[in-house]
């Protein structure tokens, strides 16, 4: 412990005494004031870290003792010197120390801390902008589409656009169909990479029908999880401070939500820049228009040679496709005089050009130029009163269509069914039939790819497919003209249904993340499905099989809102042959996993998991029946259910056994270690946790949300292990997590901040659980879990009370505690009420402390105790004794030294004997610490933490 009474001045201010620094730079960093950029962008970083880093700045190049650090950081406080390392942890991670080789702060041993990279100090920098190029190459976005290994014509645009981007930050591509919007979009963002460090974001909306999912579609590319209507204002909250491209492609169709969107970020998130393509603009403020012109073509009614025609690009880009699609005949200065005729036809848009020059090896140059003429008429006008996209390019795609056999016009029109990008597997299974047998949909296939009427990229050992948007909706009308829509679409349902249900199958009892990776590709599709179920009477007898299949994959992808709608939806209108049956399991299942996140931990949520379970057994689904228990526990633990904890784990754990299952039986024992733990039987709950940890891997590798227990143990193994009389290693176990960055489980992660700042609490660290409810809200708002911003509020209330704050502590959590009842998340409120009565206590304010005390232990008697019972009966004979009821004290706190032995809760015990050597000492009994001095002789570590540093003091207390 260090003695920080004579400390160097304020925490907030310092800036004349020990430092005098007007700004300073370093690598890219730039320092002014208590503000510190990160290539322009504010780069958030706590009060105690920022402290730290502008002491160490301001004697870059010297060693800078601890008790000196923590003097001027902690100013007035007695704290740890673990506090420090864990903000010096903070500030390494915020800088990217140790990243490439380069180094900001190192640690001389029993010494302390140097800055170690060059300052620049002098006047005031200008701080970067998003012009400043980083140092170093980096690779592009994997959400970022490849670029074409060969541009015709754009260079020019790209080069023009690169800068204005960046200056500008909000640039929308505009022009008509098929011109190149995407292209050039994708050529400036790979541009563009190495300037946001390959932080880009490309998202299509092509395939999105409903502008309702713009937001949900922008929140999940960028990794954030989906709980309700609207995450706008999460996506917002995530982007501010940061630095990043996000290209949003196709915006037309769903221009009024992505303008309202995009607006917003380019108000409130500087460091973000937008590129937009759209057939419109989105006529908001900040918005800077390019209109795309038509490729430049040769002059019409001149002769020009050959090699002055491919002077233009229009022309070029025939050329250069006609050439890739096998037509290998040299272009002569008479050939020339028929391109420039056919550049004119094609008013320059490259997809028409692209359509034309494709065919030239099958028809020739002379007489594709007579196709056009006799059966292709193309109206390109520009303006917002020109045909629908799909009508602009009605002709070519007409004359295309014209182009090509029957098998391969049959199967061109039934792959526009597919929403998204999809397989050779998924295009047999929707376009075969008896007429059109597997293999020629697969030689059709091949020859739709050749002639670019089907694109086609590299997906690992395989390929994906897809229509270009004006492609897909023209072979669309042609469909629903030939009468086949309905039969293809009904088709298409099926595809989708039967392929996610075999991947629930699949993932049975072990819900591996792989499985879900392949699944997630299917989200358009899924989504496309459904609409059409639900829209006509042909697909009424899919809706509820198909609602559960697409619903496991909306819980996968964090998509909650989504799942928790069509599972209601489709339960409505189960018959009775569906009811007890399959698809009421998995409804019932994702119904009650969704409305605990999107509606809270509600009755609802309860039945629709009760109901889901009582299905499962009856039907004898074990995988399922093992998954709802974990999800029924889960919901237990929330609302304070704990009597039903054990019974629940014990339950699954009997499952996982049957099923066999690795991830499964691990998962179990983690489940029972947690239920234990909060049952209050810390011995059991260690052996099951330090089982569970055995198959950490597999524990791992499990999806988010298919189960509801904790995928890292030691999180949960921390708190025992602090119980059980541990504390450094309790300590071992959290510390990691205060420089881990958020992984793909946000709410897991969110729940491991929680049980990490409990632990941080109880050994008396209070920045760390400071620094840790500070990370707790910045994820709950960024994420929309609101019941985690009402935790955080109460962490950050027990910090203000054990600093003395005792008002300003009480105001929160009157603020946090009511909140949380009604959210019914009663895991964390008997802590959070003991902190408010000892506040009022410290005040004066004794009967209401009371009251609260008494409240919260009936509570927790009626859910059938808890892990912290002691700690509650403890406190409850302080006030006792506070009161003048000695008697009454000393049954309460004997009543705790008694439970927290039995609950082999010895931290409890040490706190509950200092307390009745207190009281003992009042009634003047002989060695009053005779008791104290026994419990603390059992601890065998933990010796510099709160508890025992204080019953240290009392069995030794210093000499008058």
């Amino acid at each position: 412990m260090t003695d920080l009474s004579a400390g160097h001045g304020p925490r907030s201010g310092g800036a004349g005494t020990i430092l005098d620094l007007d700004a300073v730079s370093f690598g890219p960093f730039s320092l002014r004031s208590r503000l510190l950029e990160k290539d322009g962008v504010p780069v958030k970083l706590g009060s105690r870290a920022m402290d730290i880093l502008r002491l160490l700045v301001s004697r870059a190049g010297e060693v800078v003792p601890k008790n000196e650090i923590l003097g001027y950081a902690w100013s007035g406080l007695s704290v740890e010197e673990i506090s420090l390392r864990v903000h010096v942890a903070e500030l390494r991670k915020v800088l990217g120390d140790g990243k490439d080789g380069v180094r900001y702060i190192t640690n001389i041993p029993s010494r302390g801390y140097c800055f170690v990279a060059p300052v620049q100090r002098g006047p005031r920098a200008e701080p970067p902008s998003l012009t400043s190029r980083p140092a170093e190459k980096v690779t592009s976005s994997p959400s970022l589409p490849h670029r074409l290994d060969r541009m015709v014509g754009r260079d020019e645009i790209v080069a023009e656009l690169a800068p204005r981007l960046l200056r500008d930050r909000f640039v929308t591509l505009r022009g008509p169909g098929g011109i190149g919007k995407t292209t050039i979009a994708v050529a400036l963002a790979h541009a563009l990479c190495d300037r946001f460090e390959g932080n880009v974001h490309f998202l299509e909306f092509g395939p999105l029908k409903d502008a309702a999912l713009v937001a949900s579609t922008v929140a999940a590319a960028l990794g954030l999880v989906v709980h309700h209507n609207d995450p706008s204002d999460s996506i917002v909250n995530f982007l501010r401070g940061r630095r990043l491209l996000l290209v949003l492609d196709s915006c037309e169709h769903v221009i009024d939500a992505v303008a309202r969107l995009a607006e917003d970020i380019h108000r409130e998130a500087p460091g973000v820049a937008i590129l937009a393509t759209s057939r419109e603009s989105l006529l908001v403020a900040g918005e800077q228009i390019f209109e795309l012109a038509p490729l430049r073509g040769p002059p019409q009614g001149t002769r020009l040679s050959a090699g002055e025609v491919l002077n233009y690009p229009a022309a070029r880009l025939f050329v250069d496709r006609a050439n890739a699609a096998g037509h290998r005949d040299d272009l002569t200065d008479e050939d020339a005089e028929v391109l420039v005729q056919i550049c004119g036809k094609l008013d320059g848009i490259a997809l028409a050009i692209e359509l034309a020059a494709a065919r030239v090896g099958l028809y020739g140059l002379r007489e594709m130029a007579a196709l056009l003429d006799s059966r292709l008429q193309l109206e390109w006008r520009g303006r917002r009163t020109a045909p629908p996209r799909q009508q602009t390019l009605g002709a070519t795609l007409d004359w295309s269509f014209g182009l090509i056999g029957e098998n391969e016009r049959i199967v061109f029109l039934r792959l526009a069914v597919f929403a998204g990008h999809f397989t050779l597997k998924g295009a047999i299974a929707v376009v075969a039939e008896e007429e059109t047998p597997e293999e020629r949909v697969i030689d059709a296939l091949e020859q739709l790819v050749a002639k670019s009427l089907v694109s086609s990229q590299p997906d690992g050992a395989s390929r994906r497919y897809r229509l270009l948007d004006a492609t897909r909706a023209y072979a669309m009308q042609k469909l629903a003209d030939g009468g086949e829509a309905s039969v293809i679409a009904r088709r298409h349902a099926c595809y989708v249904q039967r392929t996610l249900e075999a991947g629930l199958t699949a993932q049975g009892g072990s819900g591996q993340m792989s499985r879900s990776q392949e699944r997630a590709g299917l989200l358009a599709d899924a989504r496309a499905a459904l609409a059409w179920s639900y829209a006509n009477d042909d697909g009424a007898d899919l809706r509820v099989p198909l609602a559960g299949s697409c619903t496991g994959l909306f819980v996968e992808l964090n998509l909650l809102n989504e799942a928790r709608i069509w599972s209601d939806r489709a339960l409505a209108m189960l018959d009775d042959a569906d009811r007890g049956g399959r698809w009421e399991l998995e409804l019932q299942s994702t119904l009650g996993h969704a409305f605990m996140f999107t509606e809270r931990n509600s009755e609802q949520a309860e039945a629709a998991l009760r109901r889901g379970l009582e299905i499962a057994q009856t039907i004898g689904d074990h995988a399922n029946t093992f998954r709802l228990l974990s999800r029924l526990n889960m919901f237990y633990r929330r609302t304070g259910g704990y009597r039903h904890l054990v019974p629940t784990a014990r339950h699954a754990e009997r499952i996982a056994r049957l099923i066999g299952d690795t991830a499964g039986i691990a998962g179990s024992k983690a489940l029972l270690g947690v239920s234990y733990h909060l049952a209050g039987d810390q011995a059991e709950a260690q052996a099951h946790l330090d089982e569970g940890m055995r198959d950490d891997a597999a524990l791992r590798g499990t999806q988010p949300g298919h189960f509801a227990y904790s995928r890292t143990p030691q999180i949960p193994l921390a708190r025992v292990l602090w119980l059980r009389g541990y504390p450094d290693r309790a300590l071992e176990c959290v510390l990691p997590l205060v420089g881990a960055s958020a992984p793909r489980d946000v709410v897991m992660h969110c729940i491991a901040l929680c049980w990490s700042a409990s632990v941080f609490g109880w050994v008396g660290d209070w920045s760390a659980v400071e620094t840790m409810s500070t990370r707790l809200a910045t994820h709950a708002s960024m994420h929309g879990l609101v019941p985690y911003e009402a935790v955080a509020t109460g962490f950050r209330a027990q910090t203000m009370i054990a600093h003395g704050e005792a008002l300003g502590g009480i105001d929160l959590l009157r603020s946090a505690l009511p909140r949380l009842h009604a959210d019914r998340y009663e895991l964390y409120m008997s802590a959070f009420a003991a902190d408010l009565s000892s506040g009022l206590v410290s005040l004066g304010r004794l009967a209401e402390g009371a009251q609260v005390l008494h409240e919260t232990i009936d509570r927790v008697e009626q859910e059938g105790g808890a892990f912290d019972m002691p700690e509650l009966l403890r406190l409850r004979g302080e006030l006792e004794a506070q009161s003048g009821n000695l008697d009454a004290a000393e049954a309460s706190l004997v009543a705790s030294a008694e439970l927290a032995e039995q609950q082999g809760a010895l931290s409890w015990r040490l706190r509950t004997e200092m307390s009745l050597a207190r009281l003992r000492e009042r009634q003047g009994v002989r060695d009053p610490r005779e008791q104290l001095a026994k419990t603390y002789a059992r601890f065998t570590e933990g010796v510099d933490t709160a508890d025992l540093r204080a019953a240290r003091l009392m069995l030794n207390p210093p000499s008058a």
